[in-house]
């Protein structure tokens, strides 16, 4: 077959995918040369272009192709499930079989792998951490590379640890990219890579098959109108979004930072009357999918998002992005931004800067591959112990947290120095060199994208230009539509009326405090004799908080008095009258102990607090203020034994951390008769809460004491 007689049937596949009778619908030269790359030559291609510019289009136009002459399934990694959701639809139109395996639907797997081996699925979309899984990789993975006729990998930037936003599981393509037979095509497709992350994975893709070809576009979206309103603070920046947000147009998404502050976004936004619905980590499954569907179908305004709604999400419509706070990368500012503008010929992007923006950015920011001497240890550990070790078995030995000791024996695992196995996690003891020289080049990596960010924010120069100089586009230049080119478009006004009810909900404190219910893996180990659940007799119970550290109300104020380094004193009167009125509206609250219910507690024989090496005058004033409010005895702090610094604790994993808490306190006689003389439920005050874990020791002190109960108010918990 010819190249036109070959393009006439991608052209006729395209027609069938978006809809459009036949003879209407042509790749674009650039698309063409993809598929002809991929489909004629069976070559390794790496795509960058802008968001909506047709990806998509690419590679199922090249699998209907290459199905029809007998190859073998395609295979797309991607690492969202709404990409997922949207692409499996998108299949359908073109009679393109597609199914997906990821964690939402384990109970569907057995039957996928059937149809796959029957031949009868086209295209089988499986999620990077599905890579990662030891049944997968080892049954079904060398299957796929076998028989794959296409391998297709989504948000390719995240292979490269030089990009925004690397995921150690995307590192499993390494081995199935090594695996493919000879002549099986692979594209690679990304909208926000810049010339290392480009170059980077090309050369992982070409390892082994020659070299990569790269296909770059210009990465500029007409349709997009960028602009900055800076405003005082919070309160100002929702009420703003309520006053104007009508004023945008068709439906959009509004990013926050963090949970915490796309929740009470969201919570305001309602009050004011306005369609919107909550988009995070926290979210649940069925309820993102509900979100997904009502912004497809323009019955909400917005959805209130945080990066969970990142890459993949296809709304061709969507008319307006606006982001509460900055992103910490300009890369990753403009992938989320390309949402926007797609199929539509004017979409409004706005960024709304905060204070707090580098705190957050701080905050979230304990990200980079540790130190040589944790890497060592961990591979000691796994090697003296002779048998698997779990995530949670490991913490006991290596002072990690979950999250980047998970990280990195996933990249240790690609590199060959350990293998995920049944059970958990084993050391090969193949040799492994610590490459420092590249893991410091990209903590230097991040703080340059955090300084550009900065400068996005206060440059008068063109605002899209400045972007895409962030991504190496060449011949990037003045858009000539932003708010620096053509001048301010969005009215920064603020009413009064709007003002008020924005810092009335920001003002509004007070979340729960989870208790700790289980004691971590391993403790034994570790010489300390606390193991499976904790006894209900010695458990804290659930309790409050005036706010999280990481939310846009009470977290801005929570930050800067609870921050290293700052000076000590009395708790702030406004901080004392939040907690009073925490505490009032918790004992109004059904269980509380001036409900009317069944469950009702008792009330508290008095006020109880956590020593503090670095806030005393903060902690004690706070917690004598409640007490004199209360009208509550206050029946002073427990003490320091002594044998462990509880500051070594801070910002370690748990077992690490209850190792060192667990012998840090002791109840002084004069409590311990206190509580004996009137038994029943205490207060016990602390000020920051971030595990969980100082609680739950003092807790266990205090019950064995004699308290019936232990109920914490604290002023701010992590998260």
């Amino acid at each position: 077959m010819d190249d036109v007689e070959l393009r006439t049937e991608a052209d006729a596949i395209l027609a069938e995918l978006v809809g459009a009778p036949q003879g209407a619908a042509r790749l674009r030269e650039d698309q063409w040369q993809a598929v002809a790359a991929l489909v004629r030559e069976r070559r390794r291609a790496l795509v960058v272009q802008r968001t909506g510019w047709g990806k998509s289009a690419v590679y199922f136009v090249a699998t209907a192709l290459l199905r029809r002459r007998g190859a073998g399934p395609t295979v797309i990694v991607s690492p969202l499930l709404a990409l997922m959701r949207n692409q499996v639809e998108s299949a359908a139109r073109a009679g393109i079989r597609a199914r997906t395996i990821n964690s939402a639907n384990p109970e569907e797997w057995d039957a996928i792998h059937e149809e796959v081996e029957r031949g009868e699925t086209d295209v089988l979309l499986v999620s990077p951490e599905r890579l990662n899984s030891v049944d997968f990789r080892d049954q079904t993975l060398p299957k796929l590379a076998a028989t794959t006729g296409l391998l297709v990998v989504d948000e390719a930037h995240c292979i490269s640890d030089w990009g925004h936003d690397f995921r150690p599981d995307y590192r499993r393509l390494r081995a199935m990219l090594a695996e493919l037979s000879p002549g099986v095509p692979v594209l690679a497709t990304t909208a926000t890579a810049n010339a290392r992350v480009t170059a980077d994975v090309a050369e992982q893709l070409g390892t082994g098959a020659g070299e990569a070809l790269v296909l770059r576009g210009p990465l500029e979206r007409e349709s997009l109108r960028l602009g900055v309103v800076r405003l005082p603070d919070a309160a100002h920046r929702l009420a703003w979004l309520a006053e104007h947000l009508d004023e945008l147009p068709g439906s959009g998404i509004v990013y926050a930072l963090t949970v915490a502050a796309a929740e009470e976004a969201t919570a305001y936004l309602r009050q004011r009357g306005f369609p919107v619905a909550p988009y995070t980590g926290r979210t649940e499954n069925a309820d993102r999918l509900q979100a997904e569907e009502d912004l497809l179908a323009n019955r909400v305004k917005a959805l209130v998002a945080t990066s969970a709604l990142g890459m993949g999400f296809d709304k061709p419509d969507l008319g307006f992005v606006v982001h509460l706070g900055s992103p910490s990368s300009p890369i990753a500012y403009y992938q989320q931004v390309g949402r926007a503008g797609r199929g539509v010929d004017h979409a409004d992007v706005l960024l709304l800067p905060g204070k707090e923006d580098e705190a957050i950015w701080r905050y979230f920011a304990d990200t980079a591959f540790p130190p040589e001497a944790q890497v060592r240890q961990t591979l000691a550990a796994l090697a003296d112990a002779g048998r698997p070790l779990s995530a949670p078995a490991l913490e006991a030995l290596v002072d990690l947290r979950r999250t980047r000791l998970e990280t990195m024996l996933k990249v240790l695992d690609v590199d060959g120095a350990v293998k995920r196995v049944k059970g958990g996690w084993i050391a090969t003891g193949e040799p492994w060199v610590y490459d420092a020289e590249r893991y410091a080049w990209v903590a230097r990596q991040r703080a340059a994208e955090q300084q550009a960010m900065r400068d996005y924010v206060s440059t008068d120069g063109c605002r899209m230009e400045f972007l895409r100089r962030q991504l190496d586009d060449e011949g990037a230049a003045p858009c000539g539509r932003c708010d620096n080119c053509a001048g301010p478009w969005a009215d920064p006004s603020v009413s009064a009326e709007a003002l008020t009810g924005a810092t009335r909900e920001l003002d509004r404190p007070g979340v729960d405090v989870e208790p700790r219910r289980m004691w971590p893996t391993g403790m034994p180990a570790l010489g300390v004799d606390l193991k499976g659940r904790i006894p209900a007799k010695e458990q804290c119970s659930a309790g409050r908080a005036l706010g999280r550290l990481s939310d846009i109300g009470w977290g801005n104020r929570l930050r800067p008095l609870l921050a290293d380094g700052a000076p000590d004193g009395p708790v702030p009167d406004d901080a004392l009258r939040a907690a009073v009125a925490v505490l009032a509206d918790w004992a109004r609250s059904p269980g509380g102990w001036a409900s009317d219910g069944p469950d009702a507690v008792p009330r508290p024989v008095g006020v109880v607090a956590v020593p503090s090496l670095s806030r005393p005058r903060l902690v004690e004033s706070l917690a004598q203020g409640i007490a004199a409010v209360g009208r509550l005895p206050y029946l002073g702090t427990v003490t320091y034994t002594g044998a462990s610094d509880p500051h070594r604790a801070h910002r370690s994993n748990s077992a690490q951390r209850l190792r060192t808490l667990s012998d840090a306190f002791a109840v002084p006689e004069e409590l311990a008769a206190d509580l004996a003389r009137a038994p029943g439920p205490v207060l016990l005050v602390d000020d920051y809460s971030e595990s969980g874990w100082t609680l739950a020791v003092v807790a266990r002190l205090l019950r064995r004491a004699g308290a019936e109960q232990v109920l914490p108010l604290v002023l701010a918990v992590a998260g």
